[in-house]
């Protein structure tokens, strides 16, 4: 049995082309290793944060490709359709990470009714939340378009919910105002969101002009700027920059702009892929990156058992019901379907309301 898997040229991203590669047959699985069937996955601009920074934070090893190559990481659904572990059977469906693929083998451990990890060797560099997968077949919250949903939102929303838990915690560093660029994406309306409910912060969504009348849809954000009226932003109010672009001029200029009343600036994405190797030492906060799995492992310590996992769904509760009014789904499927999505979204194409879920079988 082969897999079909879509590989890119790791430092030329533009560059992706289709492989065949050659997977054990049921029968020839390791023990308690699991043959699965990736049978759809989310698409977002996330998935090219996670190309940008492959190499600098393990992304790569997840799935291994050919030399100079790599496999996107995507969240999605998978069929189990073999099975050598005793308490996994064929036919469950599994939800977590996987290949931008059709197929993938998953070598199950800590298996509990819930879920499993995979322990693959290769897989151990990053943090184990990308190595866990749910068991989801009875379960109505991750079916039809719930589970789209979920791909689509939920890993986005965990950054957001953490990003937010974050800033909460440090008081927002004194700032009053909040502000977010790439205001349109999943992980920032997401993270608007919760920001909104917070007293005493106002949250500003900085966006492109062709973008705005879908961010101030949202109702999430206090006033929506785009990028060339940045500088008109009063000067005189302590703020939080939330930077989901990865935008290295635009980062210069709000710091310029608002100098020491920067007090505190955040990079969490890269949807513009425009950051320089070399930035200057720029007035105000200096910019930090966020690594969510960090402030995830610290609560959990000062949540105890199950704490992270309720207050977040809490959160999850609370944004469901917006959803089917912010995210249009659209399916595409094929290797052709899959090439021509992750194009769009590399090149920025896709409607901010749009929420891509594909398929590389026909």
């Amino acid at each position: 049995m082969n897999s079909t898997d879509f590989i890119v040229v790791r430092n030329d991203l533009p560059q992706g082309k289709i492989i065949e590669t050659q997977l054990p047959d049921g029968a020839a699985l390791p023990a308690d290793a699991l043959l699965v069937k990736v049978v759809s996955f989310a698409f977002t601009a996330n998935n090219i944060t996670y190309a940008v920074i492959g190499e600098q934070l393990k992304y790569w090893n997840l799935f291994p490709a050919p030399q100079g190559y790599g496999i996107i990481p995507v969240w999605g659904f998978g069929e189990v359709i073999a099975s050598k572990h005793p308490n996994v059977a064929a036919g469950e469906t599994l939800f977590g990470y996987f290949p931008m693929a059709t197929h993938l083998v998953i070598e199950a451990a800590d298996v509990t009714k819930r879920g499993l990890r995979d322990a693959a060797a290769h897989r151990q560099e990053v943090s184990p939340v990308y190595n866990v997968y749910s068991r989801v077949s009875d379960d109505p919250t991750y079916a039809g378009r719930q589970g789209d949903y979920r791909a689509l939102m939920l890993p986005l929303f965990m950054l957001s919910f953490m990003v937010d838990d974050f800033l909460a915690e440090n008081e927002f560093y004194g700032a009053r105002r909040v502000m977010l660029s790439s205001a349109s994406s999943k992980t920032a309306f997401g993270l608007a969101h919760l920001l909104h409910k917070r007293p005493g912060v106002r949250v500003v969504g900085l966006t492109s002009k062709g973008n705005v009348d879908f961010v101030k849809s949202l109702g999430c954000y206090d006033e929506v700027v785009t990028y060339d009226h940045v500088t008109a932003l009063p000067q005189g109010e302590p703020t939080a920059y939330v930077d989901m672009a990865g935008n290295s001029a635009l980062r210069e200029t709000l710091h310029r702009h608002l100098g020491v009343q920067m007090v505190h600036s955040l990079r969490v994405g890269l949807t513009h892929r425009a950051s320089d190797a070399d930035e200057p030492v720029l007035p105000g906060a200096k910019p930090v990156w966020f690594f969510a799995p960090d402030q995830i492992r610290k609560r959990a310590r000062e949540w105890g058992p199950g704490g992270v996992d309720r207050r977040f769904g809490a959160a999850w509760a609370e944004l469901v019901p917006h959803l089917p009014d912010w995210i249009r789904v659209v399916e595409r499927r094929g290797v052709h379907a899959v090439r021509e999505a992750y194009l769009d979204t590399l090149q920025g194409r896709v409607p901010p309301d749009q929420g891509l879920i594909l398929s590389l079988a026909e």
